[in-house]
């Protein structure tokens, strides 16, 4: 069972702002709640090809993994991906301009669960399904902006 779930948010900052803010993997640990920390595997700057190592909690579980970018369109896509671990993931940000001063803001993570992980898959897209949320206000609440907007193709 695959897991696909996207989330998004209106901030009322210009992409501008939103996109080098959400696109830095230094700033992560402050707006994404289970992320603890994010170790460069590669030097900055970002750009295809950089590698960082994050560690999360997740389900009541301590992760590690590391993510590859793998294609960057400044103010407007970010797409990473990990292969090792029994859970790959891609994730990909997405900034919109709404209009000069607002950003609507797309994050999704898919993903093809093997082993133990795919035995709990069903309760894997709920969860992030929230936890995306929570991390959306949150960047929100640093950013600035309005309502958040949900979609997904597993729902809760």
């Amino acid at each position: 069972m695959s897991v696909d779930v996207q989330t998004e948010i209106m901030i009322d900052r210009p992409v501008a702002v939103v996109a080098p803010y959400a696109a830095d993997p230094s700033n992560a640990p402050d707006w994404y709640a289970n992320i603890d920390s994010v170790d460069w595997q590669t030097s900055p700057p970002l750009g295809v090809g950089s590698k960082m190592t994050f560690v999360a909690r997740f389900l009541g579980r301590r992760l590690e993994y590391t993510y590859e970018l793998v294609e960057l369109e400044p103010d407007k896509r970010l797409v990473m991906r990990t292969a090792q671990g029994p859970f790959p993931m891609e994730t990909t940000y997405t900034w919109t301009p709404v209009d000069t001063a607002a950003t609507r803001m797309t994050l999704r993570n898919r993903g093809e669960p093997a082993g133990f992980s795919r035995i709990i898959a069903p309760l894997m897209a709920p969860a992030m399904r929230r936890a995306n949320r929570k991390d959306l206000r949150k960047i929100k609440a640093i950013l600035g902006g309005p309502d958040l907007q949900r979609h997904g193709t597993n729902p809760a």
